[in-house]
């Protein structure tokens, strides 16, 4: 099991929250997601490392940017 924590821009409300949740949960391997609006923060709990380029990606389907 891994554990990784990045972080987001861009969100506002709730939708925002769920949206983000909604794309990272359907990276391959990813076993929970918990995305924390106030700071923009997203821990992941997957079976293995999740790759840069597709948390970039899930997070651009939500429609909002990887911070950092």
């Amino acid at each position: 099991m891994a554990t990784t924590t990045r972080y987001v821009s861009g969100m506002t409300c709730d939708h925002c929250v769920q949206a983000v949740t909604t794309e990272v949960s359907g990276i391959d391997g990813v076993t929970h997601v918990r995305v924390h609006l106030d700071t923009g923060r997203v821990d992941i709990e997957s079976k293995r490392p999740v790759p840069d380029e597709a948390f970039a990606a899930a997070v651009a389907e939500a429609g909002y940017e990887v911070a950092g």
